[in-house]
């Protein structure tokens, strides 16, 4: 397949001799069409974009970088896209944000980035395994809700809340520290492919670049960029997983923690985070607080060609329906009569109230009908 010869462009500009990413998104503003700003006069590039004279002499020069071709390679698969920031398909959140990558290397599905309200969920690489089942947990039911669940495929809480995004039937974005035709760790392999055919593999750095201690930093700041708020599971004192949440308050998104037991070194991290203003969150409901609900989507897990209303409940998602009356319900009811845990239960309800099927008030919850109108909340 042949590579867009505007990606092309933007990759000749990338690998050009001194032009840094700072550079770029310099030029970038000034040259919002990379074929533009290789036609421009070295003296414009200078003026207009501060361009160093080297540089621009570079741009002009028509041999190959074999770095520039490695990224065209890449490229060329049908499922691979390079977004720049000018890019209208660029998601909008992260261009907000003060310092946004001028280029996105992506795998799977680019509207993965934006389509869906995202919520990052992170943490420790050493994560109890009680942190990781609470990590899948929220992720699956967030992804069963509409959400998109952005992480960074690390060992732990990412791994975890990627798999349960997977679980849920919807969305997830991985956020990498290396190069796109890498996989770290390479443990997680199968796990990107899915990922991949499910959501976006997401990286900054052209093909090649190895993972190195200090990309990753640089990476958390996407993930928070690209998402409404952060979830932290689990994280110690010098957890990467703070550095997001910190990423996360200067970029103005909302910053969510899970407590934990005051003995364990993992719950310092959220503990510090709540104390400084984070929401405490215990249920699915205390997301819900923070974040708009998003639109009802259909589920990817449910068997090709059955109808939404059909797969929409089954299993537990039955049980609940079947233990709510058309009167209000309290929430202590729905879970004895059903038999699932408070979480669960709490989570199926959400999923109800935003599809309609259920509403709530004071008294509890109920199922609507047609005659129901703007009773409830």
């Amino acid at each position: 397949m042949a590579l867009d010869p505007r990606a092309r462009a933007w990759l000749t500009i990338r690998h050009a001799p001194g032009m840094g990413e700072r550079l770029l998104s310099r030029l970038m503003d000034v040259y919002p069409d990379p074929e533009e700003a290789l036609a421009a006069p070295a003296a414009e590039l200078k003026q207009r974009a501060g361009i160093p004279p080297a540089t621009a002499a570079a741009l002009h020069r028509s041999e190959a970088q074999p770095a520039l071709e490695d990224d065209a390679a890449w490229l060329r698969p049908p499922d691979r896209t390079l977004l720049a920031r000018p890019d209208p398909r660029y998601p909008a959140l992260l261009a907000e944000t003060p310092d946004p990558p001028p280029l996105l290397y992506v795998e799977g599905r680019p509207e993965a980035l934006e389509e869906r309200p995202a919520l990052a969920v992170v943490g420790s690489r050493n994560a109890s395994r009680a942190g990781r089942q609470d990590a899948r947990a929220f992720a699956r039911d967030l992804a069963a809700s509409g959400f998109c669940i952005v992480s960074g495929l690390a060992r732990g809480i990412d791994a975890a809340a990627h798999r349960g995004a997977l679980e849920g039937g919807g969305w997830t974005v991985a956020v990498q520290g290396c190069g796109p035709d890498r996989v770290y760790p390479g443990e997680h392999a199968d796990l990107a492919a899915e990922v991949a055919a499910r959501g976006a593999l997401v990286s900054e750095f052209p093909v090649g670049t190895p993972p190195r201690r200090s990309h990753f930093p640089q990476r958390n700041r996407i993930v928070s960029g690209l998402s409404l708020g952060v979830l932290v599971v689990e994280a110690g004192e010098r957890s990467g997983a703070l550095t997001t949440a910190r990423w996360a308050g200067r970029q103005g998104r909302e910053v969510l923690a899970i407590p934990g037991s005051i003995h364990s070194p993992l719950s310092r991290g959220p503990h510090a985070l709540i104390r400084e203003g984070a929401k405490l969150v215990e249920t699915l409901a205390d997301v819900a607080e923070e974040l708009p609900p998003p639109r009802p989507v259909p589920s990817e897990a449910a068997p090709a060609g059955e109808p939404e209303a059909a797969t929409a409940l089954a299993g537990e998602q039955r049980t609940v329906a079947q233990s709510v009356d058309f009167h209000p319900t309290a929430l202590d009811q729905v879970v004895n009569r059903s038999g699932l845990t408070p979480d669960r239960v709490s989570a199926i309800l959400l999923e109800f109230e935003i599809l309609g099927v259920v509403a709530a008030e004071p008294g509890g919850f109920y199922i609507r009908t047609p005659a129901d109108g703007a009773r409830g909340t």
